[in-house]
Formats: C-alpha cells, structure tokens, sequence
C-alpha cells in the first residue's frame, strides 16, 4: 500500500515543481511595475534588487528537482525534494508571522493571498508525500491499478481544497482584474471585518462603532479607530475570497505598537 501512495505521489510532486516554477518565472517576466514582487513570497525579506533573482533561482530549482524525480534514480534527487518541502514549510510559517500581508508566491502572482493555515497545511501534504518517495523506490512507469488512480485523484483533491490560488483564479476570470485593481466598496469591506473575530476581540476598546479614519493599499482596506485608552486600533481587511483574513494592530500615541498580544502587525 505504502508503495502505491508513494508511486501515486511522484507524478504530483512533479507537476507542482513544474506549475510552480512556471507560474514564478511568468510573474518576473510580467512584473513591469517596480517593486511588485514586494508581496510575493519569502523574497520580501530581501532587499528590493534580490527579489527577482530570488524568485528566479526558486524556480530553476523546483524545475531541477522535477528532472530529478523523473530521469535519475537516486535518492539524492528524493531527499532534496524533502528538503525543499520541508524549509518551504518553515518559511511560509515565519513568513505568516512577520509578514502577515504578503503571499507566499508559491505560484507567482496568483498566490498574492496572505499566508494562512490552508497555504501552509499544503507544503505540510507535499513534505509528506515526499518523505513517502524518499522511503519507497518509484522508479519506473506505475502500474495503473484502481488504487493508484484512487490516491492520484484523492492526493490531488486534498492539494486543491489546500490551494487558496484556486479561489483567486477563480475571482480572476470572473472580474478580469487583479484584486489590487478590482473595485470593492468600503461599507462591504466595514461589513466583512465586523463579522470577524479580531472585531469581536477588540470591539471592547474602541470609543466608537465608527472609524476615525479609512483608506485602501493594494488589497487591502484599513480602518483605524479610536481606544478608550488613547491608543489606535487599526484594522485590515483582504479583499479577495469568500473568508479574507483580517489583520489588526494596537498603536500608541506616539505611534509604536503596543504590546497586546493579541494584535498582529500589518504593513502600511
């Protein structure tokens, strides 16, 4: 069974490499803005001039771990790949805790969502099935068995429900704009965050039901209120997707953010 799994897991792997690294290198090849891979990706964390090069070198890497995969035989090519996987799951973790408003770039531009658990349980799936490669020899053409057909298909299931690209490709074709062009009113987005749970946390503190000030980044839209303690809280919303994450931060008077616990920094 356990060989099965893993034979069915290759060809997964391998289309994901090659997905991925070709969404990355059309995202560099389309960026005519500067600075647009800003949101993109643990690249974010490097000076603006690296960006590119490190999206680029991301790429040339996932297509040479698909050609190791399909044309060597060794576990070295197997190995690296959980490797990848697994680094890729530290980095999407960290890069969910400081950088809470940028995608992971895992697909290029589609995947501009802000990292959440989905993004992150995905990478945690393809370690998984990497680690079952690395264990099980899968050299060779699979046997085409019911069962294998049955844990492709169900492998590739879970990896789309895991996929918050899908629900932007979607909203892509729908509206033919990226969501930092498409149009969103404000009182939808109000409507959006007062339903959240970081609204409820943090409804106690505000003097107002209304926002002092409000203003739209790309997409995101932020509203900024005013504490019975003096300090500012400042709420993000996503625009995109049926369940947009929602970021909120506590700032003093003088401008640094508090130390609450519960509020998490958002990038202005």
């Amino acid at each position: 069974m356990s060989e099965t799994i893993a034979a069915a897991a290759e060809p997964i792997l391998v289309f994901m490499f090659a997905l991925g690294g070709v969404a990355k290198l059309a995202s560099v090849g389309s960026d005519a803005e500067p600075g647009a891979l800003a949101r993109l990706g643990p690249a974010v964390l490097m000076p603006e001039r690296f960006r590119r090069p490190a999206m680029i070198f991301c790429a040339v890497v996932e297509f040479g771990l698909a050609i190791g995969l399909v044309f060597f035989d060794h576990p070295v090519p197997r190995w690296m790949t959980v490797a990848f996987f697994a680094v890729s799951t530290y980095v999407l973790w960290d890069l969910r805790r400081r950088r809470p408003d940028v995608g992971c770039g895992c697909f290029g531009e589609v995947s501009a969502r802000p990292v959440g658990l989905r993004s992150i349980g995905r990478t945690v799936v393809l370690t998984a099935m990497a680690i079952m490669i690395a264990l099980h020899n899968t050299s060779g053409l699979p046997n085409l068995t019911w069962t294998f057909t049955a844990w492709l298909g169900g492998g590739l299931m879970l990896l789309l429900i895991l996929s918050p690209e899908i629900e932007e490709s979607l909203a892509r074709l729908r509206y033919r704009a990226p969501c930092e062009q498409r149009p969103f009113p404000a009182d939808r987005a109000f409507s959006r965050l007062r339903s959240s749970t970081a609204w409820r946390a943090h409804y106690p503190m505000l003097k107002s039901e209304e926002p002092s000030d409000s203003w739209r980044e790309l997409c995101w839209r932020f509203f900024a209120f005013d504490a019975v303690n003096g300090s500012d809280v400042v709420f993000a919303v996503y625009l995109s997707g049926r369940r947009p994450p929602v970021r909120v931060a506590i700032v003093d008077a003088d401008g640094r953010q508090a130390p609450l616990q519960k509020s998490i920094p958002v990038s202005a």
